[in-house]
């Protein structure tokens, strides 16, 4: 035990010099990773880490055989198929009649900080988007449909925590922001508790995130070590859509994110890659319906069968010397470290930033989107960089 202490020490000092983190520059609007060290300084640390973890093996060899029974115990009695369970009902009924955000009182999110003599350009832009944006009627077809070509949709993120279990299933909310501080409800979501690997649900109803809801729009499941995500809308999966008498509206796949294995955060920053149904010629999303796991999005990606498919990548940083860290650029959007913030683009135009996301307080954070992603979208790829990851850092 005493060499797993030390390797928790070591761990909790070290790793995190080379684990991607975001630290922004005050005096501009540059944002800087020290992802790791110069590669000639991590040589013997990684060494001396493998060493460490090498005797501390058969350690947890012995944990995990002594908890192994309380393990299974626990996970025979998850819930693995797709149907809500009668407990997650319950849980949707009293969140409908006890949620303290009703629709006059939506989670607040911090306003943004910005220089005084950003604001009048920051306004006339804000107004510009507004008007281009129009008034959201429906917000399912806002969260379904691709932002405008030319637009960049400026979201924020809150985290609240709050509650008996919240700690554990944290609900998210994202807002639109408008002009003079304004901001508009989007959607909600939350992780389901039975579930062997992380299930988000998520909803236009803050009040509502229950499968069976009327304001139910789509999901977001990860396989077993958290490192591959899909992102479905509302429809039933096609195994229960040829079991079920009448004929069923079968759920679209709208996107995929893959992150790149990096134990213990060797290979410097994460790596993600997004994959989404393509365009049409009238910039509407051709629709993607796989019938089975071998035509899904990942599958699809896998095969490098990328037909009428957009693979998105995050930005990669670049090294400054001066620093000593990785240099990203958020445009003033980001303003504390996070090893959750990125930037997605399309490697033939590495300037177009199509999604960025990051921090800006403990459970603030903003997401800005573009053309070619909708609101769902958006929201799933950053739902997917707050899971766990085992084997990413």
């Amino acid at each position: 035990m005493v060499i797993l202490c030390l390797f928790i020490f070591f761990r909790d000092h070290c790793i995190y010099t080379v684990t991607a983190q975001l630290y922004t520059a005050s005096s501009s609007a540059q944002v800087f990773l020290p992802v790791s060290l110069h590669p000639h300084h991590t040589y013997f640390l990684g060494f001396f880490l493998i060493v460490i973890q090498m005797l501390v093996k058969w350690h947890v060899t012995v944990i995990l055989i002594c908890i192994s029974p309380v393990i299974h115990g626990i996970s025979g009695s998850l819930n693995f198929d797709e149907e809500e369970t009668d407990g997650e009902e319950e849980e949707g009924k009293k969140l409908r009649s006890h949620s303290p955000n009703s629709e006059t009182e939506r989670p607040s999110s911090a306003s943004s900080q910005k220089p005084a003599a950003d604001t009048g350009a920051s306004g006339t832009a804000a107004q510009q988007t507004d008007s281009q944006l129009g008034e959201i009627e429906s917000l399912e077809d806002f969260a379904y449909s691709p932002a405008p070509r030319g637009i960049t949709v400026k979201c924020r993120i809150t985290r609240d925590k709050k509650g008996v279990d919240r700690g554990l299933f944290p609900t998210y909310y994202m807002h639109l922001e408008k002009d003079e501080n304004r901001k508009i409800f989007l959607l909600a979501g939350r992780k389901r508790k039975k579930s062997k690997t992380s299930n988000y649900l998520i909803s236009t109803d803050p009040t509502d995130l229950s499968r069976e809801g009327e304001s139910y729009v789509g999901k977001l499941r990860s396989n077993l070590m958290g490192t591959k995500f899909t992102v479905y809308d509302h429809g039933v999966s096609p195994a229960k859509a040829q079991g079920l008498v009448e004929k069923a509206y079968t759920r679209q796949e709208l996107a995929a994110v893959c992150y790149e294995t990096n134990v213990l955060g060797f290979k410097g920053p994460r790596k993600m890659s997004v994959i989404v149904p393509g365009m049409t010629m009238n910039h509407e999303r051709i629709p993607f319906q796989p019938r089975n796991d071998h035509e899904s999005l990942l599958s699809k990606w896998q095969s490098k069968t990328m037909e009428n498919l957009i693979e998105l990548h995050n930005k990669s940083p670049v090294w400054n010397d001066d620093t000593q860290s990785y240099v990203l650029n958020f445009h003033g959007r980001v303003t504390q470290a996070s090893v959750k913030n990125f930037q997605i683009v399309h490697e033939s135009d590495p300037d177009y930033i199509v999604m960025q996301f990051g921090r800006v307080a403990d459970d603030v954070f903003t997401l800005d989107y573009s053309y070619p992603l909708c609101a769902l979208q958006a929201f799933a790829i950053g739902l997917s960089s707050f899971d766990s990851k085992l084997a990413c850092e």
